[in-house]
């Protein structure tokens, strides 16, 4: 029998013996795998971006505006546009000239909502742009199921799954809110969709659709018919060559058009699972190789032993990569189901949270298992082959000499490896206060990481010069058993350094990660509702505020100045402003009237008075980085990929790390999906009680469908709700990661404590009973758990202070119960654990513990 076959004979047979280390490494790579393939999902659905269509799924070919701003300063990159960008009259007769094209059905959507009781009925996430064109049914495959389809104005055709749920059927005269404003119209018939459709459609007639149309001369998409023997990728391939400047979709790719935020949402997705999986990464490395490393380390007198008896270094070392790689195959394997629920549960939570568009279809394929459990085994492996190398090359004395007394130094490559990271940690930190608030936290992130690393590779030169510096500190403070737990911290610092590295990683994740959430989320919060004020505003859920509406708050007693508000987000394209893909955010509000004006930023030149037609008023910071003056014309890339040449009108003293461009509400409204605003702000007249004002506001707009009034907070609190959407995905992922962490640091140091049963044995003989045995482990988890915090705490400072700082603060902000949560769990984790093992480790008698193999 070959050497190699003996080797792995005698690394199977040996798991048995060792089940609780073999347990420990199973756990720590399973959930591991489980995590990467989970994220490589989410990457892959990033990348493959599969939305089916629903309302439009009966046509082959959907055809729409231009695909994104292509970037000037990139060959490629194209980056989606916030708005719909529509097609022009004269873009849809050219399409429908294209030699195959059996019929091109334009598709007008706008804001269409029913009222049951003078009260919206709008469901979760579901679009209000509900109000289409009869012609655009056949789009769907929608047939009459009843009635008749509309021909004069002031009739509908209700989809029936809508028509049912309200029991209305043909003849019945509904209520709808139509472009922001109460119309009553009569149902001539219900239809059914070719297939199922999430959205309510109702479908008017084309009087209607001139009426109600919020962009005059343009259509949303147009759906595409191939004549008879006429291939679908054949024609989408015509049209993109003969009409130049739209995108032309095919197969489950048309549910894009379809659905506005399934594109906005690409690089978002992709960009989140790169660093949840980077992040998954790093914390499986140190995690597996933390849990291997300790395992290895509390077989060192076998592994001398074998190395006496006359095996060399090589086979020793062949015999605890093969034990590490039979339980890592094993793990990963119950990692890919772990990964397939773990995906599907994660993605799951994201829809229905709003953070994902609730149209995408996750997708987890092959290459995303294979690629989570090729790094899980990569992973693995590598941690055991360093794991095995000092074990093996060590001289047989030299091992049960090391077995017995553990050094707590490290080789020179360890520690020249966590100076590096350490210094990375300092550049980063460093580096981070000097950029753009809206790109540090890619930067300022990775330090966590760098600085848990930097701690795992000198982890046991820090426990044991905690317990050589503040060890008289410890005995004085925990009574006579500090006494032998300090000496046990000094001497088992190797397997302590086991338990501190996941703690220190899950403190600094967790408080690095959330305190930097909420501390750019209040930036970001107070910069936009500080450049804004208002004593009462009017929003509403039916698509926006109708000119009727904006009249009727306008002419409300003790209003002074009056606003719509629009926001939208877009580029300066001549001179280019070099945003790329994080385009300005731009607001829309009326001039400055005698009443003044609801834009609270202080104008440095220029004046607000001159915000109408075509112009702009723009962050002065932003104009002096471009070089443009005041009057100076320049083009802007809007919303929905219009170009428009605007003047400029004034300068304003713009907060620099998240600063607005201000156009007139009439030009930018014009450019946004709905064609509405979604606000009115109002400032109160002069003498004007503002809670009276709210009060009348709201008696005035009460029977208005879909508005709401608020008080002067109702901006903030508006834009802080869109800002918590954003923000739990990196709660809900920081959360997978830390509870990776905190499984790990059971893990660990439920296999250190188990493993010391002869230790604790010889103890009970020399006269120490079970409650002062538990008091000195105590005390060790409680010298652990303090220093896996201190050192958490201070990672985490190294990112989310300069995130303050670059936001223009000097004190983070975020909740105190998250940093006292944080604290609590890590005691939670470590007491708890330790007296459950100790009770484990001290069942038997202390004659038949220190008669049991191991340490």
């Amino acid at each position: 029998m070959s050497s190699r076959r003996v080797v792995l004979r005698l690394a199977l047979a040996g798991l048995r013996f060792r089940a609780a280390a073999s347990f420990a490494s199973f756990v720590a790579i399973l959930i591991g795998c489980g995590l990467l393939i989970a994220c490589a999902g989410l990457f892959e659905t990033a990348i493959v971006l599969q939305a089916p269509p629903q309302r439009l799924a009966s046509a082959p070919v959907v055809v729409g505006g231009s695909a994104g701003f292509r970037l000037p300063d990139e060959e490629s990159q194209v980056v989606p546009y916030a708005e719909r960008a529509g097609l022009t009259r004269d873009q849809i007769g050219r399409i429908a000239a294209v030699p195959g094209v059996r019929q091109a059905v334009p598709d007008v959507s706008f804001p269409a909502v029913l009222l049951r009781d003078g009260m919206p009925q709008v469901s979760g996430s579901a679009s209000v742009l509900s109000g289409h064109g009869w012609d655009s049914a056949a789009l769907g495959g929608y047939t009459l199921r009843e009635g008749a389809q509309p021909q004069a104005p002031g009739q509908v055709v209700l989809d029936s799954a809508t028509a049912g749920a309200a029991g209305i059927g043909p003849g019945a005269r509904v209520g709808l809110a139509v472009d922001g404003q109460k119309q009553d119209f009569v149902v001539t018939g219900t239809a059914e969709p070719g297939r199922t459709v999430r959205a309510p459609a109702f479908f008017f007639s084309a009087d209607d659709v001139q009426r109600f149309g919020t962009h005059p001369g343009s259509v949303g998409l147009a759906g595409v018919f191939p004549a008879d023997g006429v291939a679908a990728g054949e024609l989408a391939a015509r049209i993109a060559d003969q009409v130049p400047g739209v995108s032309v979709l095919t197969g489950d790719d048309r549910g894009s058009a379809e659905f506005l935020g399934v594109s906005a949402g690409q690089l978002p997705l992709i960009l989140l699972a790169a660093v949840f999986g980077g992040m998954v990464l790093v914390v499986m490395a140190l995690v597996v190789s933390a849990t291997i490393s300790l395992t290895v380390r509390q077989r060192q007198q076998e592994l001398a032993l074998l190395r006496a008896t006359g095996a060399t270094p090589k086979q020793v070392h062949r015999m605890v990569v093969a034990e590490t790689m039979a339980v890592g195959v094993l793990a990963a394997v119950c990692g890919a189901f772990l990964g397939g629920l773990a995906g599907n549960r994660i993605f799951g939570t994201s829809r229905s949270l709003g953070i994902v568009p609730g149209e995408l279809v996750f997708r987890q394929d092959v290459i995303a298992f294979a690629a989570g459990i090729l790094a899980t085994l990569a992973i693995t492996y590598a941690a055991a082959w360093f794991a095995a190398l000092s074990a093996a090359r060590a001289r047989p004395v030299q091992a049960l000499a090391e077995a017995a007394i553990p050094s707590a130094r490290v080789n020179p490559l360890r520690r020249t490896g966590a100076l590096v990271f350490a210094a990375a940690t300092v550049l980063l930190a460093g580096t981070t206060m000097f950029m753009p608030a809206d790109t540090a936290s890619a930067i300022g992130g990775p330090a966590v990481l760098t600085g848990a690393i930097a701690v795992a590779l000198i982890g046991p030169e820090i426990m044991a010069f905690v317990a050589d510096r503040y060890g008289p500190f410890i005995r004085r403070i925990a009574g006579r058993e500090a006494t032998l737990a300090v000496i046990n911290s000094r001497a088992r610092a190797v397997a302590f350094a086991a338990v501190l590295t996941p703690i220190t990683l899950a403190t600094a994740v967790a408080l690095g990660n959330v305190y930097s959430e909420t501390t750019v989320q209040r930036a970001q919060v107070s910069a936009y509702a500080g450049q804004l004020r208002a004593d009462a505003v009017i929003s509403s859920d039916t698509g926006g505020l109708s000119p009727e509406a904006f009249g009727r708050i306008r002419g409300t007693p003790g209003v002074g100045t009056a606003s719509p508000l629009v926001t939208s987000s877009g580029w300066i394209e001549q001179p280019y402003d070099g945003n790329g893909s994080d385009p300005l955010r731009l607001i829309g509000i009326a001039a400055e009237d005698q009443d003044g004006s609801v834009l609270a930023t202080e104008v440095t030149s220029g004046s607000l008075k001159n915000l109408t037609g075509d112009s702009v008023a723009l962050p002065r910071n932003v104009a002096e980085d471009l070089g443009i003056r005041l009057g100076q014309k320049i083009t802007m890339r809007l919303g929905d990929g219009a170009q428009a040449q605007v003047v400029v009108v004034a300068l304003l003293d713009s907060p620099s790390s998240y600063a607005s461009m201000v156009l007139p509400a009439d030009l930018l409204t014009a450019h946004t999906t709905t064609g509405l605003p979604a606000q009115v702000l109002v400032r109160a007249a002069p003498g004007q009680d503002a809670n009276a004002l709210v009060s009348a506001l709201t008696e005035r707009m009460k029977n208005w469908p879909g508005a709401t009034v608020g008080d002067d907070g109702a901006l903030k609190r508006n834009f802080q709700a869109s800002a918590d959407v954003e923000a739990m995905i990196n709660y809900l992922l920081a959360v997978l990661a830390i509870a990776y962490a905190a499984i790990a640091a059971v893990n660990t140091l439920a296999v250190a404590v188990l493993a010391r049963r002869r230790e604790f044995g010889a103890q009970r003989l020399a006269g120490a009973d079970r409650r002062q045995v538990r008091r000195m482990l105590f005390v060790e988890g409680g010298i652990v758990a303090v220093t896996g915090l201190l050192l958490g705490i201070v990672i985490s400072l190294c990112t989310v202070l300069p995130m303050a700082i670059t936001t223009g603060e000097i004190i983070p902000s975020g909740p105190v119960w998250v940093f006292l949560a944080v604290v609590l769990a890590v005691f939670l984790i470590v007491w708890p654990v330790t007296a459950v093992s100790a009770r484990l480790a001290m069942r038997r008698s202390p004659i038949e513990a220190v008669t049991l193999p191991g340490q």
